[in-house]
């Protein structure tokens, strides 16, 4: 019977490929007390600004755009990875997340970027209130459909949605969509945010593309960008260095960038504070425009003709 050991050797390979050359080793260390981040989000004080962001950790992205709260790929657990009964084998956390669930605002949507462990992660989400809108890729029902959202809503690249009056479009990335060796079919985006003239752009995860050089371009013009900044070692096909993605973020004609998937899982070979060193080097002078540099950072935006 070669069948299991074969596929066995194979869903191995990939979670080493998907989530790190740190999983094997998180799944056997002995459970610690995870570090709390040193600063927490107050989205009860975020006002009435245009937007405004507050970095939980990893992927996960609290927005509020003129009174519609969104959060992005949330991950609350102390690990991530595959489930097997209470064992779960993956990479441990490296903080806390910046907020609880029990401390998050109500939500209007979910926006789930792909179906790698790290952005998808099913039982964060099934801490969630069911009242929000979920927003996923392509052929990823028969990992949400049955949660129990309000509604469930599946985008391809240039399709769109409105919640909260907030319109949420998918956008092309360089990255992959598979949770297991299966699974070449599901798909896999970053998406554009607008309201009220104000436009943000969520890119967790992605390679160097010219991709977003279309909002220089074409328009909208970008307030800010989040863009994954991290697990670029050994996988550079997949995932931008922090030159890349500093290159990424000059190209969209953004005004701010927020760096993300960074010092929250180690899911690469970079040392912890790699990405945030290289990137503030390759910033340079214009390193002012990174505006959450850490794990529960925030930051706000008012239009000045408000």
């Amino acid at each position: 019977m070669k069948w299991p050991s074969d596929w066995f050797r194979r869903i191995m390979r990939f979670v080493c490929i998907g989530l790190g050359p740190a999983v094997l080793l998180g799944a056997i260390q002995a459970c610690s007390e995870v570090p709390p981040p040193t600063r927490r989000p107050a989205p009860g004080q975020w006002g009435e600004d245009n937007v405004a962001v507050g970095h939980l950790g990893h992927a996960s992205v609290l927005i509020k755009m003129t009174g519609t709260f969104i959060l992005t790929d949330p991950t609350f657990g102390n690990r991530i990875g595959i489930t097997i009964g209470p064992l779960t084998l993956g990479p441990k956390r490296l903080v806390k997340p910046a907020l609880p669930v029990e401390n998050l605002p109500p939500l209007s949507a979910v926006l789930i970027s792909h179906a790698h462990f790290d952005s998808l992660d099913l039982p964060s989400l099934r801490l969630l209130p069911r009242g929000a809108t979920l927003i996923a890729p392509l052929a990823c029902g028969d990992l949400l459909g049955d949660l129990g959202f309000a509604r469930y809503i599946e985008l391809g690249w240039g399709e769109w949605a409105t919640v909260g009056g907030v319109t949420i479009e998918a956008v092309p990335v360089k990255h992959w969509g598979n949770r297991l060796p299966w699974g070449q079919w599901r798909g896999y985006n970053a998406y554009l945010l607008s309201k009220d003239g104000v436009h943000l752009l969520f890119a967790p995860d992605t390679a160097y593309t010219s991709t977003f050089s279309r909002f220089r371009r074409e328009g909208p013009q970008l307030v800010a960008a989040v863009i994954g900044n991290g697990a670029y070692d050994p996988w550079i096909r997949k995932h931008a260095s922090p030159e890349q993605v500093w290159r990424m973020f000059e190209e969209s004609g953004a005004q701010y960038l927020i760096p993300i998937h960074w010092n929250t899982f180690r899911l690469g070979k970079e040392p912890v504070g790699d990405a945030m060193r290289r990137l503030l080097k390759a910033a340079g002078a214009d390193a002012h425009k990174i505006v959450i540099r850490e794990i529960g950072g925030e930051w706000s935006w008012r239009h000045p003709a408000s």
